[in-house]
């Protein structure tokens, strides 16, 4: 409930991101540090002597986090010079964690199911991703040393 809140809050502020990037999964994707900033900011809060600056410099993170991934996918999409499955590989490339074919999907509705899985066909043909788990399960993670 209280991130459905800070999403409101967001949004009341100006900082309408989180329509086009997912904040609660930047914040799943780092969520040992999200509970490490609140238990950090709720010492003493009993005798109302707790420090809210731990988790306000992690969120502040977060909304840098979600606006940087927002631009590099703005710079994609508009990208001209950038074949689709390129594009695809840029996105496997700078993303953060893992990814399923179906978030490729909806970050791209312009390309076809079909040209998304043979590019990553092609990427894991070439050793530059890493497959995880299997069947509608499936992610894909950018192998490190390969960037």
């Amino acid at each position: 409930m209280s991130r459905l809140i800070t999403l409101l809050l967001l949004y009341q502020s100006g900082f309408i991101v989180g329509k086009y990037i997912s904040i609660e999964k930047i914040i799943e994707e780092s969520k040992e540090t999200y509970y490490e900033v609140l238990q950090d900011s709720s010492i003493n809060w009993h005798e109302n002597q707790n420090d809210y600056k731990p988790f306000v410099n992690y969120m502040l993170g977060v909304i840098i986090n979600a606006y940087r991934e927002f631009e590099t996918r703005v710079k994609l999409v508009t990208d001209s010079d950038l074949s689709k499955p390129d594009r695809i590989r840029e996105i496997m490339k700078n993303h953060i964690g893992m990814i399923t074919k179906s978030e490729l999907m909806e970050m791209n509705p312009d390309i076809s199911d079909t040209t998304i899985q043979r590019t990553l066909a092609d990427l894991l043909k070439n050793g530059e991703i890493q497959k995880i788990g299997g069947g509608r399960y499936t992610k894909y993670m950018w192998k490190e040393e390969t960037k």
